[in-house]
């Protein structure tokens, strides 16, 4: 069940006297909680890191000139309807621009909801054909809105007409509703996602205490159902920005048997700055990182170059060159020189 705008006020997450900026923000951006995820905010803390991330505020309504409507491009890259093509090998498959919850720093916040809709029937048939003609597609990245808010015949029949592709050998969904939706996480659709191919789900998760008992027992049934699991966080300036949280949230992903896959740096989305950090900073975090946790717990510093251009690494670099050679700093910065001659060129 979700939320809108006007029952914030009901659950005591907004105070009265900020029911107008709440509404000025709901009239240009989604807003939807659900039960679970409500039930984690604390009211009586300002700085709560569930409330932060889903519950507005008038920070939203500031904006910087170098945020964007569509900061990473995906209108640049969408050849038909609910299909973005940024690189030769992958698409994404948008079948649903509608989400459970509408994150405050989402970077497709001026597409989702207001016109979430699900893909009809004829443009759906048109984006397969998209994928069916081009055999350079190996992977499908089945994103939106959440695909999990599809019903599971829904999700299963994607599922069953990309595996009928050839020369697709992976299918990949990114979704929320595991963590902040779980009770959708039925065996029925886990048994959607059972087919020959090679079916990923990645899990959005930026805090701890997302992870409640019943994220854990969702993500536990994908993966008893023989789904491998990653995740995905957004680095957020009061949320997240300290080592200590992340650590927290990259082991317990790791002991839910989620392996942590991005950590992405803000994208340029508008009314977002509030939440973006320096990168600088986002570096110093993965060196601290390093030295604290396993590489299982390591995920992938990156940025969205705006406007289209691809997502990069963008974490610390450990190794470099001056005249005499290689030079390595280990995880507490100190610095040794790599052989003489050692990973030359003959």
């Amino acid at each position: 069940m979700s939320s809108r705008s006007d029952a914030l006020l009901d659950l005591g997450l907004v105070p009265p006297g900020q029911l107008d900026e709440l509404q000025r923000v709901a009239a240009q951006f989604q807003v939807a909680l659900t039960t679970e995820v409500a039930n984690l905010v604390d009211p009586l803390d300002l700085a709560d890191p569930i409330g932060a991330q889903f519950v507005p505020s008038a920070a939203e309504l500031e904006t910087s000139a170098e945020e964007q409507a569509d900061p990473i491009g995906d209108e640049r890259w969408s050849p038909v309807p609910g299909i973005v093509h940024r690189y030769s090998d992958r698409v994404l498959l948008k079948p649903t621009l509608v989400c459970p919850v509408y994150c405050r720093f989402c970077f497709r916040r001026e597409q989702i909801g207001a016109r979430g809709k699900v893909l009809s029937r004829q443009a759906l048939d048109r984006a397969y054909a998209y994928i069916r003609e081009r055999p350079e597609i190996w992977e499908v990245i089945v994103t939106g809105g959440d695909p999990f808010l599809l019903s599971p015949r829904r999700v299963g029949a994607i599922v069953a007409a990309l595996a009928a592709i050839d020369h697709v050998q992976v299918i990949r969904f990114h979704t929320r509703v595991p963590i902040v939706d779980p009770r959708r996480v039925t065996p029925v659709l886990v048994k959607a996602l059972d087919v020959e191919k090679a079916v990923y789900v990645v899990i959005h998760a930026n805090h701890p205490r997302e992870l409640t008992d019943a994220a854990k027992q969702a993500v536990a049934r994908l993966v008893r159902g023989g789904v491998p699991m990653l995740s995905q966080s957004v680095l957020l300036r009061g949320v997240n920005d300290d080592a200590a949280t992340l650590e927290a949230l990259f082991r317990a992903l790791v002991v839910m048997r989620v392996k942590p896959y991005y950590l992405h740096h803000p994208d340029l989305a508008r009314g977002t700055g509030h939440f973006r950090g320096d990168i600088a900073d986002g570096q110093r975090l993965m060196r601290a990182l390093r030295g604290r946790v396993s590489g299982l717990c390591q995920p992938t510093y990156v940025l969205d170059i705006p406007g289209g251009h691809g997502k990069v690494p963008v974490g610390p670099c450990w190794l470099h060159r001056d005249e005499a050679g290689w030079v390595v700093e280990d995880v507490a910065g100190r610095a040794h020189r790599y052989p003489p001659g050692s990973g030359e060129p003959r």
